[in-house]
């Protein structure tokens, strides 16, 4: 079996690192295309582009359109191919960077992720989740390559929605349960190999970091101030979940996960809370997963917000018929829930979805 590791080339964290962003990306390129929506540049461009004046970049500040589509993509890369851009960089959330990596790959572009939330791991990842123009999950892509610089200003982050904060956690939970499914049976991980022991361990940490700091990291975030919970959470959520999850593998909490967008109620949702249930729900596939466990699980996704019911994704009173159309997609050809050491079929996933429902309300309850 052959073992298999990809990371980003370099990984920056810390209060006010935007401010210097022209020192790091002056040593990747000399002609930036910046991409960024109105809302983000408003935030963060006066620092950043200063930054890049100072070292004496050449910048061609595009606007992203809303959407990881392959036509917006494609678009980003003639862009960055007629001004003869060397590098990409994308600042904002999960589609913007997910765009962009895109793009850099299309016209051969060096790539740096400036993530202002936390919502995902997307900054350190190879991977684009591409949609459609009704936001409606697509599918996803690898370019081969983690992008050259990660830039992470936790005091950007802790400025943004706590929303966007939780549903990064709970991206995160999943990368060590998911690893640990897939490696049971030393299942291909993202990357196209077995897990590293390397790789386990950062998984490992990332569950066990999100776990321990995660209600205080959000105690803190609610009021906008950054503290060494802030910061750990914030590479769990960015550096371990994203190195976790593509180097380990993942299985049924992402792909329940990338079904839900087919609901119209489920619409509006962020990607870690879609993750956050079908986390509850691999749970209650598993037959090996230890009942005290689960519960201390479910009861912290509760203490800090993560959905753990129907209700909390808009979909209370699903039928089963409804469900089954996920059920299917689980169980089909070249699903990820595969990975697991145990037979994945329609029913069990349908099975495993109304179990978590259960679960979620009677946590509830006891708290």
């Amino acid at each position: 079996m052959i073992a298999t590791f990809i990371a980003p080339r370099k990984y920056v964290q810390g209060r006010g690192v935007l401010q210097d962003a022209g020192n790091y990306i002056s040593k990747i390129g000399r002609k930036p295309l910046v991409l960024w929506d109105a809302r983000v540049k408003g935030v963060v461009g006066e620092a950043l582009l200063a930054s890049l004046k100072a070292a004496k970049l050449e910048v061609e500040d595009v606007q992203f359109r809303g959407e990881a589509t392959k036509a917006e993509a494609a678009r980003v890369a003639q862009i960055a191919k007629e001004r003869g851009a060397d590098v990409i960089v994308a600042v904002g959330g999960g589609k913007t960077l997910d765009t962009a990596k895109a793009s850099a790959a299309q016209a051969s572009t060096k790539m740096v992720t400036c993530p202002t939330m936390a919502s995902t791991d997307s900054p350190t990842s190879s991977f684009t989740v591409w949609y459609d123009e009704k936001g409606v999950c697509q599918g996803f892509e690898s370019w081969g390559v983690n992008p050259d610089l990660v830039l992470v200003d936790t005091q950007v982050i802790a400025q943004a929605p706590v929303r966007a904060f939780v549903a990064g956690m709970g991206d995160a939970l999943s990368t060590w349960l998911e690893a640990e499914a897939v490696h049971k049976t030393r299942g291909q991980n993202l990357a196209g190999g077995i897990s590293t022991m390397a790789a386990l361990a950062i998984a490992r940490l990332c569950y066990d970091t999100v776990m321990t700091h995660g209600i205080e990291a959000k105690r803190a975030v609610e009021q906008k101030v950054v503290n060494p919970a802030v910061d750990k959470v914030v590479e769990a959520n960015t550096l371990l979940s994203g190195i976790g999850f593509e180097s380990c593998g993942v299985a049924t909490a992402h792909m329940i996960a990338n079904c839900l967008p087919g609901f119209p109620e489920c619409h509006g949702m962020m990607h870690g809370e879609e993750v956050g249930f079908g986390i509850i729900s691999q749970l209650c596939l598993d037959d090996e997963m230890p009942v005290d466990e689960m519960n201390r699980i479910v009861d912290f996704m509760i203490a800090v917000g993560l959905p753990v019911t129907f209700a909390d994704i808009h979909l209370d009173g699903v039928t089963r018929e409804r469900l089954k159309k996920i059920g299917d997609i689980c169980a089909g050809p070249g699903s990820l829930c595969h990975l697991h050491p145990f037979k994945v079929t329609s029913d069990s996933i349908v099975d495993a979805m109304f179990a978590a429902d259960a679960l979620g309300r009677e946590r509830k309850k006891r708290i």
